[in-house]
């Protein structure tokens, strides 16, 4: 048994350095010990126009230099490959590089009389368990027993593709793709590109490492409790989780097919808020409802502001409380935001008891005890890591439901939903208008060091909600500005966990990120009112 999971950790990884070994010309420079904060290495490895294509465009500067053809789609894509092999070496983010499928493709857009579609020449890198375009496609989902099963695209996939985009790089995904940290037996411990002490989050953490050193402007990650906003956060990259039925995953490869209790959703992870717009504009453009006949039929129409907003601002959500380079963010934010006439309420969550939504998600997240994941693991006799352990086997509402079980818990669920609509539209008591988004806390901290993201909170509990969700990066951890606050006694066991982890030596460089959550299918909405809060920010 033993020999069967070792010998897809040798073929997958196997496969993965041929992958790199075709890297022209190959990385030179390379520091014999990695350093603490990786990001500074690009320019030590990379030549200057390298350099020049991967940081100094924002993603609609780039579209229109290769619309007008004032970059080649070959030139761009070489640059962002030998990025994405840097990132690799730095950060084990990669499953594999798709160096001669991703020049073929761009030699190809470049021979084209007029440059086609939406996404022409962008380069886009994607989560390996979602699949891919092309011949010979494998995913493993990051289970031994599914390394080398073949898997094609999905329908998002082919919709990028159809607006010219090139897929150049796969990245990793944590053992059974629930955890908010990447760690797999297949491809090892993915490292935050700031700080290798700390996680890039997960499960879209390779991504998130890839974002983070600057070797793509745009990756795709999915979203089921927290992993696009929590990678992106720990990176301090700009994130969407979008409300359900909105964006499609048909085609990718996961377990549980057929689950509806709670679902995934993919979204974007980018360099620059423009792009979470762009993504979205584009796959929905395409009425991928006309295919998968899951999905809302709704168009994407941007949404425009006819007055100041008004924000509730969540400073904790009443079982953990955040480190303090979390809530000096939060006050700079709400300060911004006062100051630029927008109207600050507090939302006081302690009432809407998000320990039990806590209890629900766990329990619609494995419905069956967790007995095919471990089924998948045991088939081969794959190590179940630490943080698989504590997601299945540690949470005490994970049980094998009854029908009649689960029909109850989707009953608790959605009497949870009922009670946060009526605390939401209770905002509009005093004056006529309801808050427009909350403003709270994308994480309970910044990156956290490595295993010890064992809560949630923060963000699966709008996954319990489905209410759509945007990170953006508001500033990094100062230990002079950050102490540790001796004065505080954490409330709750998670809070004490929580509150031990922390003094700012630790988090040395790290990113801090912020989240806003709007209502359910006021995603536009949600956008919009980032773009507004930017702008007081001053950006």
């Amino acid at each position: 048994m033993a020999a069967s999971w070792e010998a897809a950790v040798s073929d997958v990884r196997a496969a993965r350095e041929a992958s790199l070994a075709k890297v022209e010309p190959r990385l030179q420079g390379l520091p014999e010990g990695l350093p603490r904060n990786s990001t500074g290495l690009a320019k030590v490895v990379l030549s200057p126009r390298e350099l020049e294509i991967t940081e100094n465009y924002t993603i609609t500067q780039l579209l229109a230099a290769l619309r007008e053809r004032k970059l080649s789609v070959e030139e761009v894509t070489r640059a962002y490959l030998r990025r994405a092999a840097l990132a690799q070496a730095a950060t084990n983010c990669l499953t594999g590089l798709l160096w001669d499928e991703a020049i073929e493709r761009a030699r190809y857009l470049d021979s084209l009389p007029e440059p086609k579609g939406q996404l022409f020449g962008l380069p886009i890198s994607t989560k390996e368990h979602h699949g891919m375009v092309g011949d010979n496609v494998t995913s493993s989902a990051s289970y031994a027993c599914w390394a080398g099963k073949q898997h094609n695209s999905n329908l998002l996939y082919d919709t990028l593709w159809d607006e010219g985009c090139v897929f150049y790089a796969r990245t990793t995904q944590p053992q059974t793709i629930m955890h908010l940290e990447t760690e797999s037996n297949l491809y090892g411990l993915t490292v935050n590109p700031f700080n290798r002490d700390l996680t890039p989050g997960g499960s879209s953490g390779g991504e998130a490492a890839m974002l983070g050193m600057r070797a793509s402007i745009l990756g795709v990650g999915g979203d089921i409790g927290g992993s696009v906003r929590c990678p992106c956060s720990h990176v301090g990259v700009y994130g969407f989780k979008p409300t359900l039925k909105r964006i499609s995953l048909l085609g990718q490869r996961g377990h549980m097919a057929g689950k509806e209790a709670i679902l995934p959703t993919a979204g974007p992870m980018a360099l620059d808020r423009e792009a979470l717009d762009l993504f979205m504009k584009v796959a929905i453009s395409a009425k991928p409802w006309r295919i998968d006949p899951s999905l809302s039929m709704q168009e994407w129409t941007p949404y425009h502001f006819d007055r100041p907003l008004k924000i509730a601002v969540q400073w904790w959500d009443g079982v953990v409380r955040p480190h303090p380079p979390m809530l000096r963010a939060m006050k700079e934010v709400s300060d911004a935001c006062k100051k630029a006439g927008m109207k600050i309420v507090e939302w006081d969550c302690e009432p809407l008891n998000h320990r039990k939504g806590w209890e629900i998600i766990t329990s619609l997240y494995w419905p069956d005890g967790g007995k095919e994941v471990m089924g998948l693991l045991n088939s081969t006799g794959e190590p179940i890591l630490p943080l698989t352990k504590f997601i299945i086997e540690e949470q005490p509402s994970v049980k094998d439901l009854s029908q009649a079980e689960l029909w109850q818990r989707c009953v608790e669920r959605d009497q949870y939903r009922e009670a946060y609509a009526r605390a939401w539209n209770k905002t509009a008591e005093e004056d006529g208008q309801e808050v427009d988004v909350i403003l709270c806390p994308a994480s309970f901290g910044a990156a956290t060091p490595h295993r010890q993201s064992r809560y949630w909170g923060y963000t699966a509990n709008w996954n319990l909600l489905d209410y759509p969700g945007a990170v953006f990066p508001v500033t990094v951890v100062d230990p002079s500005k950050d102490p540790v606050d001796t004065s505080y006694i954490p409330k709750t066991e998670e809070d004490k966990f929580v509150h031990d982890m922390y003094s700012p030596d630790k988090y040395v460089d790290a990113p801090v990120s912020l989240q806003l959550i709007g209502r359910r299918h006021h995603d536009e909405k949600v956008l919009a009112a980032l773009a507004e809060i930017e702008r007081a920010m001053g950006r």
